[in-house]
């Protein structure tokens, strides 16, 4: 009998390479390239680092000068009389008057306390800063894309198991037939193992509803079409050589939360900077080269017209300012003190992630030996069962019983690799450095 079941799982497994082989078979490393290519949030992300990184120019920081072109051109046409002063007066109604002026100036601060360069500094921690908003945000999507994935794989190894638990009802029905055929058994064996058999086929529905619908859900994570169908590998490999004291070290140096604090605290430094310029001098200088046109209907002057350089300097300092300096760099200090602390929260919180995700991580190791023994031991167990149902001396609810127990042990074995596999993911994520 255990021939005539491996036999049908064969021939079963053999049908389902062929289904499986007309799918693309998506391995973990396409899925995580298509995701960093399609993936909206990352593009998002990738452009916002792109517009950090146009920023930081000298020009955006205030270093270089500014030239203006500009052109005023004034006209008039009114009803003009003029008195001199011997009495007489001159009238003219619809008198024109025009005047012209176009040119070009030039400014540039050249000094305005530091703040220029201050804000260069500023410019360049906002880059780093989105920067480290980019691969915290492809870390996260590719954890996602990783535990998706792998949950596939886990449902895959499901349905495998519930195959394998129809093929044995299947079995299990046509043996329980041929002995009510030949009087050894009776009806009610016949419809008990029809009703496992239904059962297990249910069971089987479910799954697949379930294996599509995460198909579906790993595609949209891969911003592509839900409707692609493909499969996945069908083994877990689970990194068991993870050490807490290298995580640990990893994560204070790469953890993407944590450098955002260092950034932001950097980022309030130099903004005080910036808030203590205003206690100097401003010094500008200007130039510039000017035309002038003028014409007037009525007067002394009918036409006038000059044309030349002008330069000049201004400069100015804060001498009072209702103490909003001195508020403004109170304020300043305390965003900055603010930043401290927050980097120290970070700090205890990626402590406690890490420890008790690297707990859980040994847990899910020794779960996954433990469920490897059983799944061993009900094998066996089943494999014996079958010999006594065959010759009729165990009851068809003993041999219900570890048929549910072997299914049962795969199910629990799948799980526990999977559960081990996303502790990995979420160790790794946190460390910052998760492969892809």
């Amino acid at each position: 009998m255990n021939t005539k079941i491996l036999f049908r799982s064969s021939i079963l497994f053999f049908f389902c390479m062929i289904s499986i082989q007309a799918q693309e078979v998506l391995t973990i490393e396409e899925a995580m390239k298509i995701a960093l290519e399609n993936n909206f949030e990352i593009k998002i992300a990738k452009n916002n680092t792109k517009i950090s990184e146009t920023n930081v120019t000298i020009g955006n920081a205030g270093m270089l000068p500014t030239a203006t072109a500009s052109v005023v051109d004034n006209n008039s046409i009114t009803n003009s009389t003029q008195v001199r002063q011997d009495g007489t007066s001159t009238s003219l109604d619809n008198a024109k008057n025009n005047n012209l002026t176009y040119g070009v100036s030039l400014g540039w601060t050249v000094f305005d306390g530091m703040r220029m360069f201050a804000r260069l500094d500023q410019l360049k921690e906002l880059q780093k800063l989105g920067d480290t908003e980019l691969k915290r945000t492809i870390l996260m999507k590719i954890g996602q894309v990783n535990s998706a994935y792998y949950d596939l794989v886990q449902q895959q190894q499901q349905l495998a198991a519930l195959d394998t638990s129809i093929v044995i009802s299947k079995q299990r029905l046509d043996l329980a037939k041929n002995r009510f055929t030949i009087g050894k058994a009776s009806k009610l064996e016949v419809l008990n193992a029809q009703v496992d058999l239904n059962t297990d086929m249910v069971a089987l529905l479910r799954q697949k509803e379930s294996y599509a619908n995460s198909k579906i859900l790993l595609n949209q994570h891969l911003a592509r079409d839900p409707k692609i169908n493909f499969t996945v590998t069908d083994e877990v490999t689970v990194d068991n050589k993870l050490l807490f004291a290298d995580l640990l070290d990893q994560a204070q140096k790469q953890n993407p939360a944590l450098e955002l604090q260092i950034i932001n605290k950097r980022i309030a430094e130099l903004e005080l900077k910036q808030i203590k310029a205003d206690r100097y001098p401003v010094l500008n200088l200007t130039s510039g080269y000017n035309f002038t046109e003028s014409q007037s209907s009525l007067g002394f002057t009918s036409e006038n017209s000059s044309r030349g350089f002008t330069y000049g300097f201004n400069a100015s300092l804060n001498i009072f300012d209702g103490f909003n300096q001195n508020r403004n760099e109170k304020v300043a200090k305390l965003q900055i003190e603010n930043s401290k602390i927050a980097i120290e929260q970070q700090n205890m919180i990626l402590n406690t992630q890490l420890s008790t995700a690297f707990q859980t991580y040994l847990t899910n190791l020794e779960l996954i030996e433990l469920e490897d023994s059983n799944e061993s031991i009900a094998k066996q167990n089943l494999e014996i069962t079958l010999d006594k149902f065959r010759i009729g001396t165990i009851t068809t609810l003993e041999f219900r019983t570890a048929q549910l127990n072997y299914v049962n042990a795969k199910v629990r074995h799948s799980n526990a690799e999977y559960q081990a596999k996303l502790s990995e993911i979420a160790l790794k994520e946190l460390a910052g450095n998760i492969s892809f």
